[in-house]
Order: C-alpha cells, then structure tokens, then sequence
C-alpha cells in the first residue's frame, strides 16, 4: 500500500495498492467516521485480494 505509486514501481515492488494521500493514507478526516471505515475496509480488503493473486512482474491493484 502506497500512497505515491512511482517510487513503489522505481523501487520494484510487485504488489501496489495505491492509497488515499500522503498526509492520510488509509483515510480522508474531511469524511464521517463511517465513510473513513468504509475506505479502510475496501483499501484492505484490496491488499489482502492483492497477496492471494498470483502476479508476473509488476501489478498496480487500482
């Protein structure tokens, strides 16, 4: 999970979740606490898809 895709593909990272934003990566404190979990629960369940599929190379999870 990263917040600034480039580096984690410079860096050769296999599995990249993009996040929210630098400051927040796994929430937005502009939103109610109920949309915060409801970003986290997707941004983790996302990564968690992420580590049971079998990659080649480089994969963005969008």
């Amino acid at each position: 999970m990263c917040t600034i895709t480039p580096v984690s593909l410079t860096v050769g990272a296999n599995r990249i979740i993009p996040t929210i934003a630098i400051p927040y990566p796994l929430g937005d404190p502009s939103l109610t606490e109920k949309e915060e979990y409801a970003i986290r629960e997707k941004l983790t369940e996302k990564a968690l898809e992420s580590l049971v599929t079998e990659v080649d190379g480089q994969v963005v999870f969008e």
